[in-house]
This record gives C-alpha cells, sequence and structure tokens, in this order.
C-alpha cells in the first residue's frame, strides 16, 4: 500500500492502514486541511469533480460531507474532466477546487489534487501550509446550523465544450469540411463522454470508439505510452480512419494516432499544436526541461522565443506567466492554452489540432514529418540510499562545465553543435536518477544515455 503527501495535494493506493494507503480516515483529513486553508482566504466555495474509476463516488463522497462539516459550500461536477474543474472553479467564482483523479496512476490509485481560487495548481508555499494542517489535524468543524451548502451541476462538460467552439483559433467549418473519420480510446473515464461529445459538436460524423464506457474498468495501462495503445492503433488502420485520439483518465494528456496507424508521439502533440497557434498569433512558447527541442525549433523558426521551465505543470504555468507565453506544456501530451485557463486541457488540444490538420489538408503522417525530427531516450539509474544524488549531480556538472548547463531542476546538459541534450533529475520519492537524452536519432540519443550512465556510474565507484 503507498501513500504519497506531496505539495499539490495527496495520492495514493485504496485501502489498507490510515497513513500507509489512501484510507477514508486519510481522505477526510486531507480534506479538512484543504478546507482549513481554504477558510484561511476568507473562502466560502469548492468545486469538486472526479474521473471515472472504480473508488471515486466512495472518495467523493467524504470529501464533500468533509467540506460541509467544516461549513463550506460546495458544487459537485460529479463525472468530469481535469480540465472541465478548473475551469468551473473560475466560473463559479469558487474559492478553490478539488479533482478526485490519479491521472495516468492504475485503477488501485486515486488522489485529491488540490486547486486555488483561479482554478489552477496550488503553489509549493500554500501545499506545504495545508500539509503542515493535516500534519497538525487543527480543523475547527462546524455546528449544526452552520453547515455547508451541497449543490451538484453535472452539465459542465458541456459549458467546457461550449467555451472551445466559441475559440477563435478552433476552426469547425474546417473540421466539418474535411469529413474525418476519427477513432477515440478513453481508457473506460470520463473521456468517453467528453470527446465524442466534443468531436460531434466539432462536425465529425463518423467516430469509432473504443473503451468509451465510463465503467473505470481500465482495459489497459492507462498511461497514453505507445506500448499501451496496441489496440486503437490497430483500428485506425483496419477503419481506415484518418486520427486516432487517446486520452488518460482525467483527460488532461493527449496522444495521436496517424492514419497509417504509428503513434504521432506525445512530445509532438505539444509541438503540432504550439505550430497552429503561432501561426494565428506571434509569441513564446514554454515547455519543461524535458520535453523535446522542436518546441524550440518551430518557436525560433515563427520569431518566438522558447524558455524550457522545471518539470511539472505549476512550474511550466510560472514561466509561461513570466515570459507572456502564448503557448505551452509538457512532452508528455499536455497542452496549455493561456487565453484559455492555465491548464493542461486535452480537448481545447483536440480542437486547436483537428483545425491545424483539416486546414493544411494534410495527413497526420504528412504533418509529422513536417516537424523537426528527435528521439527521446527515457532512462533510469537505481540508487542505494546511502548515495548522496545531489553530489553526484554537481560532478557531472563539473566534468561537462564547457558545454550549456542549466540547474533549474537537477543538471542538463545541451550540446549545442549536435543538437542533443541530456537531461538528469533525482526522484523526490526514491533514490533513483531520471535520465532523458535526446538526439536526431534514436541510436545517438541511446548512447548519449548510456554514456552519462557509464559517467554516474564512475563516479559512485570513485
Amino acid at each position: 500500500m503507498t501513500l504519497i503527501k506531496s505539495i499539490s495535494g495527496i495520492r495514493g493506493t485504496i485501502g489498507g492502514t490510515p497513513g500507509e494507503a489512501l484510507t477514508p480516515l486519510d481522505c477526510v483529513k486531507f480534506a479538512a486541511a484543504f478546507g482549513t486553508w481554504v477558510q484561511s482566504r476568507k473562502g466560502q466555495k469548492v468545486v469538486i469533480g472526479r474521473d471515472a474509476r472504480l473508488s471515486g463516488e466512495l472518495v467523493s463522497s467524504l470529501v464533500c460531507a468533509t467540506l460541509q462539516g467544516l461549513g463550506l459550500d460546495v458544487i459537485d461536477l460529479g463525472l468530469s474532466t481535469t480540465p472541465t474543474v478548473e475551469i468551473a472553479v473560475t466560473k463559479e467564482k469558487a474559492a478553490g477546487g478539488i479533482i478526485l483523479t490519479a491521472s495516468h496512476n492504475p485503477i488501485q490509485w486515486n488522489a485529491l489534487k488540490l486547486l486555488n481560487e483561479k482554478g489552477e495548481f496550488i503553489s509549493a508555499a500554500d501545499g506545504a501550509q495545508i500539509l503542515a494542517l493535516a500534519a497538525d489535524e487543527k480543523f475547527t468543524f462546524a455546528d449544526v446550523l452552520k453547515l455547508g451548502k451541497y449543490e451538484k451541476k453535472e452539465n459542465y462538460i458541456q459549458k467546457h465544450i461550449d467555451l472551445i467552439i466559441k475559440h477563435p483559433w478552433v476552426d469547425a467549418k474546417a473540421i466539418r469540411k474535411a469529413n474525418l473519420r476519427i477513432a477515440v480510446d478513453a481508457v473506460n473515464s470520463t473521456g468517453g463522454t467528453a470527446v465524442p461529445q466534443l468531436l460531434k459538436i466539432l462536425g465529425v460524423k463518423k467516430i469509432e470508439k473504443i473503451y468509451c464506457e465510463p465503467t473505470g474498468h481500465f482495459p489497459h495501462n492507462p498511461e497514453p505510452l505507445p506500448e499501451h495503445l496496441k489496440e486503437i492503433c490497430k483500428l485506425v488502420k483496419k477503419k481506415k480512419c484518418d486520427l486516432g485520439i487517446v486520452v488518460d483518465p482525467d483527460v488532461d494528456r493527449l496522444a495521436l494516432i496517424q492514419e497509417n496507424g504509428d503513434p504521432f508521439g506525445e512530445e509532438y502533440t505539444l509541438v503540432a499544436v504550439a505550430d497552429y497557434v503561432l501561426s494565428r498569433k506571434k509569441g513564446n512558447s514554454v515547455s519543461n526541461l524535458s520535453s523535446t527541442r522542436a518546441l524550440r525549433d518551430i518557436t525560433e523558426k515563427a520569431g518566438g522565443k522558447y524558455t524550457a521551465a522545471a518539470v511539472g505543470e505549476v512550474n511550466v504555468v510560472i514561466a509561461m506567466k513570466e515570459t507572456k507565453a502564448v503557448i505551452g506544456g509538457e512532452g508528455n501530451g499536455g497542452i496549455i492554452l493561456p487565453d484559455f485557463h492555465y491548464g493542461r486541457d486535452a480537448l481545447i488540444g483536440i480542437a486547436l489540432f483537428l483545425s491545424h490538420l483539416a486546414r493544411s489538408k494534410k495527413k497526420a503522417s504528412a504533418l509529422r514529418d513536417s516537424y523537426p525530427s528527435y528521439f527521446i531516450s527515457k532512462n533510469k539509474i537505481e540508487l542505494t540510499p546511502h548515495i548522496n544524488v545531489d553530489e553526484v549531480l554537481v560532478a557531472i556538472q563539473k566534468k561537462y562545465k564547457g558545454e550549456k548547463i542549466n540547474t533549474t531542476d537537477g543538471v542538463k546538459i545541451d550540446f549545442e553543435k549536435e543538437k542533443e541534450w541530456v537531461h538528469l533529475r533525482k526522484s523526490n520519492t526514491e533514490p533513483i536518477i531520471r535520465i532523458y537524452a535526446e538526439s536526431q536519432k534514436a541510436s545517438k540519443a541511446n548512447d548519449l544515455a548510456h554514456k552519462i550512465i557509464h559517467d554516474i556510474q564512475e563516479i559512485i565507484r570513485s
């Protein structure tokens, strides 16, 4: 059993012993800590939404009742998506929100992800304050005449879609004219409702659906990586679809399948959408340090400036605000369109990508081939607990001091001449160094990663 407490919320496996897994007692304690934090900021209303995982209804009832017990009013969206909850927080003028989802984690997991009054993930400082409140259990519950109100609003996905359709860069007319056939895999969560609903309103009449019943029984690993998407790849080819669309359980990550059945590449979801956005509005872009260089290439080609942020959505959002970026996100298929809202949103990503595809009059594979081609090799080294990971990273930094070094988040080494980079980060929860390397050939990316791994092993031995 696992329970992970972090500044962005709490997540864990369902069942087990309190304090060691996500039990009902843990759900109540952390909901009470968040509610107390909201009250300290003079807040009164909180928005709640959940994905379709099996534990969702149980966790939601515990969280909602706890917030009401503190005297807070609750707006319950029921089955929803992460970006829908983010939008609802501001539309409802709420003081915060809680998304009940473990995102791409397997079925036994769930989580409370915490939002501020802007519908954005809370800051590190706010997260630390909430963790302290939970640890001290400093909660004061309301008396019977001051309990909070409860209201259910289950139409917010439609409101979300209505806002997408109104966005000036979404070209529903071009999408309708393209007469696209699209396959959808929503891993039996809320995307099974939201994505087909969006496609129909955009004018897509031919939709091939697999795993679109929001039962919470995930038919495969819910993280939208190529190795988990074999069925939809076959379906796209069999049904002669123009595109395949895959979302994770809470619909904040978007993966695409080309018409030939090959993955578009999760790194290139953001690249393609950014290409379209930058063609409509000149500006800057942001992604995290472990994302492909291709975003930098297309941003600079369009006359903008690219910035790399520390890994994590909240860090990307901070950098986007600082640089006034017009598009940003993460290489895991996360799209953030700031003039829509500051959160990863697969639904606006779908609408923008389809607009781009339809207006370009290209096949998905031809669109993918039009971008700079890079390959990322993802590796990790497991270390014994007595090894000081920080000292290892400092030694690597010294070894490559002649190259361009970024220490915002671990150590990233840019080999500018070869258009290669390697990013080393330590895990926050276990003695592991994650090593991502990118090059213009897969073999070169693997070679670079293995070279750095060898360097680390030599440092440890010495």
